[in-house]
């Protein structure tokens, strides 16, 4: 195994290991999302760093992209050209840039404007990003001059030049001249009956009649050649010679003047030649980080935690690989969850076949790869991933061929070479640990090297089936015993891990299962050591007591839930209903002083009259509203009464904050194929394009997605 000579990246990292983790499918999907070769060379050979400032600064990137497009920001697609050639264009004196190269360099200006302002008005914070694009500055300045001389089409305009408009001019009066004269030559000869099926052709972009050569020499004009049997000749008529020869000349100045243009354009562009280079720099760097992004949104992705020490600890993480082959399938895919820290961080995983032992073991490998080469992973948020220098693995049934070498051999290479690089900072990944040679022998020797690599104190997943080495493990402070767990009566595999105690093989339970009989059975019982065939009985009973334990406290657990549910709503009930009372004691409260202030005025009015004095009956008036007025400013300058409150029951496990959380009517049940709908978390509205299962694929702008139904809210 050949060390990877740069410091940056992962010690002792090799092809091999990026086969047995399927990191190879996880590269080439990352290629097929980038859109130029820059960004695809460098996901065909992406390594994993151990270079942490590097690696949070990919991640990070990832992250805050991946938090806006998800958020509904409408991030511009990159979708652009690389501008290399361009650049050693403009870098030469004189040089002149092709129509094309103009036309990519607007393009490229354009986005990028359209990227700045995307990014200051987002509302989102994204330091990492915003780094990428210190060297850049949103600016018309390119796309300006060059927008004058072409169009939107990426033509040039007549308008490009007072000569060229000119020239365009006489070049359109003499195509016209040239079809009038030759459409009424050609109506004569089709009249004569002379012109093969055909009529007519272009040679050498000269229009020309297809005559049959029979009449060849009849026709006055230039032979500029023949059909490949001879039938057919291909003249170009008299009328129009002089003026396709004047013609020739005008396109000859047209091309002299869009040269003239060019040459002067590509002078104004030089100008910026180093914000043609800031531009390219970025797109390709924004190009690689979208293909990230892309990658992270398609495997429902998240950032963990990352801490500085080496630890693993991962929650409902899933093998990407696995997930997309389950889906496919429609299949559901079980997560795992446990920890590898200095308390326990050699995990011996044991169990029958086919439970899922050597996945959870790649799980582990592709994804901590995954998260040291900058792509975010599939786990929840909650996990904490710190960073290993080298990660070791011995995978699969791998032989040398080229060596001559056996399985075994193969394998004890690879462990020689092992204990001599791990170290405290290592990441080890052995399946099937110790096979591959005699049971017992093998067995001894496996558990020596389990103590020696144990000893020099490295992280790893080992999947066994020795009882010696489970036996080992239990002894050992920092290592655990952990089991894939099955079901007793069916024997179907749960595909969940059990950390804590090692699991049964279930070797003489499958055996019966599949037609073995009994007779059979229980010879091979009488063949073993008594207390093997005990302690497998033993740790099988175990296994199902704790599925026993584990399904009483899944129903405990749904019951407290249900009893939450029912706290919450008898909150909210009592909440609404005194925000009922508070409005209806406000409303009786205004109508009763409306009543009082009606009747006061009704006796001013009676005491009207207006055949004696009204000053008395006006001074009187006028001390009651200035009363009044009083009793209103002094209510309005009294602190607000506190309103009653309701009786808050509160679940022991979630805070009062948490109780009364509203949730968001998505009216998932009413999205299908067309319907418009936006993520619960942002503003972008899209449109559902396709309904798979639980999942909806998504388009939002220019980015489509996949994402499960109960993230997205309909709207219509």
């Amino acid at each position: 195994m050949k060390s990877n000579n740069t410091s940056n990246y992962l010690l002792h990292f090799d092809e091999q290991v990026a086969s047995d983790l399927e990191f190879d499918v996880i590269r080439a999907m990352l290629a097929e999302k980038c859109n130029q070769p820059s960004a695809e060379a460098r996901a065909h050979v992406l390594s994993p760093r151990k270079d942490r400032k590097a690696i949070v600064r990919l991640l990070e990137e990832t992250e805050e992209l991946r938090r806006m497009i998800t958020e509904g920001v409408p991030f511009p697609s990159i979708d652009f050209e690389e501008l290399k050639k361009e650049i050693q264009i403009l870098e030469v004196k004189d040089s002149v840039l092709t129509e094309a190269g103009f036309w990519r360099i607007a393009r490229a200006s354009r986005l990028v404007n359209s990227i700045l302002d995307v990014m200051s008005n987002c509302g989102i914070e994204n330091p990492r990003l915003k780094s990428l694009m210190k060297d850049v500055k949103a600016t018309k300045e390119i796309v300006e001059p060059i927008d004058k001389v072409f169009n939107a089409k990426g033509q040039i305009k007549d308008e490009a030049s007072k000569q060229l408009g000119l020239i365009r001019l006489d070049l359109l009066s003499f195509k016209r001249s040239i079809n009038k004269k030759f459409s009424k030559t050609l109506k004569g000869l089709l009249e004569k009956g002379w012109l093969a099926d055909t009529r007519e052709g272009f040679v050498n972009e000269r229009r020309v009649l297809a005559l049959e050569s029979t009449y060849k020499r009849r026709v006055k004009g230039n032979i500029l050649g023949s059909s490949n049997t001879g039938t057919i000749t291909f003249i170009e008529p008299s009328s129009v010679v002089a003026l396709n020869h004047e013609l020739e000349i005008l396109r000859d100045d047209e091309r002299k003047e869009v040269r003239k243009i060019l040459r002067g354009l590509t002078r104004t562009i030089r100008q910026h030649l180093d914000l043609v280079e800031a531009y390219n720099k970025l797109l390709v760097e924004l190009d690689f980080i979208w293909a990230r992004t892309s990658l992270a949104i398609e495997l429902e992705c998240n950032l963990p935690a990352l801490p500085k020490s080496a630890k693993l600890k991962l929650v409902k993480a899933y093998h990407p690989l696995l997930v997309i082959a389950n889906r496919d399938l429609g299949l559901k895919t079980h997560p795992q969850s446990f920890e590898l820290s200095i308390a326990g961080r050699l995990l011996v995983i044991s169990g029958p076949n086919a439970g899922g032992k050597s996945i959870t073991l790649k799980t582990v490998g592709l994804l901590q790869v995954m998260l040291q080469s900058g792509l975010l992973v599939p786990v929840n948020s909650a996990s904490e991933m710190g960073f290993f220098d080298s990660i070791l693995t011995d995978i699969g049934d791998n032989q040398s061929i080229e060596n001559q070498l056996s399985t075994y051999s193969y394998r004890l290479s690879r462990m020689k070479y092992f204990l001599k690089v791990a170290d405290e900072k290592s990441l080890l990944l052995l399946d099937e640990f110790g096979t591959g040679s005699d049971p017992e022998l093998g067995g001894a020797l496996a558990e020596v090297f389990f103590e020696e690599l144990y000893d020099k104190g490295v992280f790893g997943v080992i999947t066994t089936h020795y009882a010696n080495i489970k036996s080992r493990a239990a002894d050992l402070k920092q290592a655990i015993n952990a089991s894939m767990l099955f079901d007793r009566e069916s024997l179907a595999p749960l595909f969940k891990l059990q950390v804590g105690q090692p699991g049964s093989s279930f070797t003489f339970e499958v055996a019966s299962n599949n037609g073995i009989s009994t007779k059979l059975i229980s010879r091979a019982k009488k063949k073993m050591d008594s207390r093997k065939v005990e302690l497998d009985a033993l740790i099988s009973e175990l296994q199902k007591e704790k599925s026993q334990v584990a399904k009483l406290a899944s129903r405990q657990l749904r019951a407290e839930v249900d009893a939450e549910k029912a706290a919450i709503k008898a909150e909210k009930s009592a909440k609404k209903n005194i925000e009922k009372t508070e409005a209806l004691n406000k409303a009786i409260e205004t109508h009763n002083l409306d009543v009082t202030r009606g009747i006061k005025m009704g006796k001013f009015i009676d005491a009207y009259d207006p055949s004696h004095s009204t000053k008395k009956l006006a001074k009187d008036f006028i001390k009651y509203v200035a009363q009044e007025r009083e009793r209103i400013e002094t209510k309005k300058s009294r602190p607000p009464k506190k309103p009653a409150e309701a009786i808050l029951i509160i679940s022991k496990h979630s805070s009062s904050k948490d109780s009364v959380k509203k949730r968001p009517n998505c009216r998932v049940k009413d999205i299908k194929k067309g319907s418009t709908v936006r993520l619960r978390t942002g503003k972008e509205r899209g449109e559902v394009l396709q309904i798979k299962g639980k999942k909806a694929t998504v388009l939002f702008g220019e980015f489509k997605t996949v994402v499960n139904l109960e993230k997205l809210s309909f709207i219509m």
